[in-house]
């Protein structure tokens, strides 16, 4: 079960390295062209999310992407560690839409995003605060 971590600084323009190197490793676990798109744009939304709740509430904390290439599943996880009073909108709540801080879209619409992007999702609390996104995409035969 080979294994990629990733931890960077909240910049946004790290985030494009983390689409890159999950699609990288999407493509070695072969998953088909199309749902690479798919990947690169979930794990984009994904450490976005992740990068806009530490840019404003946990600077000098990293964010962390874990990739697991195993014989039928091609799992990512992405973590933050934003205060869990800024992180508890789940899936049902994207009607708070009034939570817009310049070009950051607020969390709740994110996961509804992504959601909306991979069949197999789930939103839970880490342990150390914060959320841990995980999107799983079955590896073809």
């Amino acid at each position: 079960m080979p294994t990629v971590e990733l931890r960077f600084t909240a910049l946004p323009s790290h985030v494009r390295t983390a689409r890159l190197v999950a699609a990288a490793v999407a493509r070695r676990c072969g998953l088909d062209e199309a749902v690479l798109d798919e990947v690169r744009l979930a794990v984009g939304e994904a450490c976005s999310r992740a990068v806009d709740l530490h840019r404003r509430f946990c600077p000098d904390r990293p964010v962390m992407v874990t990739l697991v290439d195993d014989d039928s599943t091609f799992r990512v996880a992405v973590t933050d560690e934003a205060p869990s009073d800024q992180t508890e909108l789940g899936l049902g709540d994207v009607a708070e839409l009034s939570d817009f801080e310049g070009d950051s879209v607020p969390s709740g619409v994110v996961l509804a995003v992504i959601s909306s992007l991979v069949d197999d999702v789930t939103i839970e609390s880490g342990r150390d605060g914060g959320l841990v996104v995980r999107m799983s995409w079955p590896v073809p035969a």
